[in-house]
């Protein structure tokens, strides 16, 4: 099951950052401005994060499997609809039947993963979270293939169809029931748990600034480089490739080192190793230094993924994981959602150095707030 779920994490996260690296060649095709293209994906982001309360309530009161099958279609359909779109309209519906779907499939995976593996949580959500680095790697090569040889839309119908193969893979290999209960969702209960403490509040303002970091990065990453430091498309999608690469490597060796050590100490030295790239990405004009900017600050982002889930995970109530997570996941993802939009609009009407630069300043804070709220 922890294969069958990382598959369909690493998948639709291949069409998701698809965008990235598309995103230049949509704007010219729909005649989008990068504002425009900013609330559309804050949309989709929004969508997604709005869906997390509630997929991981109902996957603790219904089953798991109730909640990932209609995740997976309808990631199917929005996949689909992004390969057809033929302008705005098209684009926004697609952004939001995919957040919906995201939103649907998210959480509960994430809590099937630590049903499954209670001692190595750590490890287990940091293979799991691989899917996000394997399918960027992967939309890094698949992006030039597709703008030399095809059009932006081409890459969505395999997606589409890749998707439909692993949630028919997942019907015929669970041992879960499709159950669907009880449809009362008690949001006030969940939400005064999680903040109960100054503790657990410090912690999830310091995840949601780095979440609203990760929501612009990833979303703007290649047409900053292209905009910013004049590289040509093609350079911008092997660079943007760098912080997959690593990724991949580093959450499995993060997850399993933060079960081994505490998880705060390690996340904290991860953001403002974060920090300190991203700054030295903003000020580099060569391409070395560029390029080692980048791997150092995926190095250091990239742990983030596997420690926050597991930081709320541990902190759950017996039967309240989901709900929990779900909870947590939400505050994380609106403010990622806000990621896009602020990079669209910063970059718009002041500087793409301004946007990533106001950046560094929130992994620094973050890595503040959580070692200033660490449990004494």
């Amino acid at each position: 099951m922890l294969l069958t779920v990382s598959l369909g994490w690493a998948l639709l996260q291949l069409g998701r950052t698809l965008l990235s690296p598309l995103l230049p060649a949509i704007l010219i095709d729909l005649n989008m401005s990068e504002a425009t293209a900013g609330i559309a994906l804050a949309l989709f982001q929004g969508v997604y994060g709005v869906a997390q309360f509630p997929s991981g309530a109902y996957s603790d009161t219904w089953s798991r499997t109730a909640l990932i099958l209609p995740g997976l279609g309808l990631l199917v359909v929005g996949f689909t609809v992004f390969g057809l779109a033929g302008g705005l309209a098209a684009f926004f519906a697609a952004s939001i039947l995919i957040g919906f779907g995201k939103g649907l499939f998210a959480t509960p995976s994430r809590a099937l993963v630590s049903d499954l593996f209670v001692a190595n949580r750590g490890r287990a959500l940091g293979v799991y979270a691989a899917g996000t680095d394997l399918g960027g790697l992967l939309a890094s090569g698949i992006a030039i293939l597709a703008l030399t040889y095809a059009t932006w839309r081409a890459p969505f119908f395999p997606i589409a169809i890749g998707l439909a193969m692993l949630g028919l893979l997942y019907w015929s290999w669970t041992t879960e029931e499709y159950n669907v209960g009880e449809t009362r969702l008690n949001v006030t209960a969940t939400f005064s748990g999680l903040v109960a403490s100054s503790h657990q509040r410090v912690t999830l303002v310091a995840f949601s600034l780095f979440y609203f970091m990760v929501g612009g990065f990833i979303s703007f990453f290649p047409t900053y480089l292209t905009n910013a430091k004049d590289f040509p498309v093609s350079l911008a999608s092997a660079t943007f490739a760098i912080v997959f690469l690593v990724g991949i490597g580093i959450k499995p060796i993060a997850g399993g080192l933060s079960d081994r050590f505490p998880r705060r100490v390690i996340s904290m030295v991860g953001l403002t190793l974060a920090a300190g790239a991203m700054t030295l990405l903003v000020v580099a004009n060569s391409l070395p230094v560029i390029a080692g900017s980048v791997a150092l600050l995926a190095l250091g982002y990239k742990t983030q993924f596997p420690l926050a889930d597991a930081i709320i995970m541990d902190g759950a109530r017996e039967g309240e994981l989901g709900a929990n997570l779900g909870a947590a996941r939400a505050l994380f993802l609106m403010a990622n959602a806000v990621g896009p939009a602020y990079v669209g609009i910063v970059a718009t009407y002041a500087s793409y150095a301004a946007a990533f630069g106001g950046y560094a300043v929130c992994l620094l804070v973050a890595a503040a707030l959580l070692y200033w709220g660490g449990e004494k």
